[in-house]
């Protein structure tokens, strides 16, 4: 082949390139950002209750399976979450700490006294850095823990009637 026709056939290979990779893109969920961290012990933290002000750390919360929720009073998705958060609480399934992020207590108080608060705890995380260590994107994300410190999935966006019924309570199931 000449020169003239291997340039004029670059263009046609990366429109073909492109085709394929936006092909294969379609029909993803693209809700799913995978964790790193699941089947991997949780990060080590020490961070303040909200509640009592007591620190809590990694190894507090061992024994026990539960649902960690990202949350915030800035976070308007968790106002759509948060009726879900309690009314599974309610329930009485496997307890609910808050994990909440990049907020100020002050105005975390004023949140929770409005809405009410669904939490067992709620861990202080101002500057984010447990958020980071945990791989959070951003509020609302949920991850389920095992008794052992395991994470074992994580909800990234609000918690819903479907997630929980088809993914929180399967691994509940599985885990517990």
């Amino acid at each position: 082949m000449n020169k003239t026709v291997i340039k004029a056939l670059i263009p046609l290979l990366i429109f073909l390139s492109l085709v394929i990779l936006l092909y294969s893109g379609l029909g993803k969920d693209t809700r799913l950002l995978p964790s790193a961290l699941i089947d991997k012990p949780i990060p080590e933290f020490n961070v303040p209750s909200l509640l009592t002000g007591k620190r809590i750390d990694n190894e507090t919360l061992k024994g026990q399976m539960y649902l960690l929720n990202v949350w915030a009073s800035w976070c308007p998705n968790c106002r759509i979450e948060h009726p879900i958060v309690t009314e599974f609480v309610r329930q009485n399934i496997i307890p609910v700490y808050g994990l909440n992020y990049k907020d100020e207590p002050a105005d975390a108080n004023a949140w929770l006294n409005q809405f009410g608060n669904p939490y067992k705890d709620i861990l202080v995380d101002i500057d984010g850095l447990v958020g980071i260590d945990f791989g959070v994107y951003g509020a609302p994300e949920t991850f389920l823990i095992d008794a052992q410190g395991i994470i074992r999935h994580k909800i990234v966006g609000e918690l819903n009637p479907y997630n929980i019924q088809n993914e929180i309570l399967p691994l509940i199931k599985k885990y517990k």
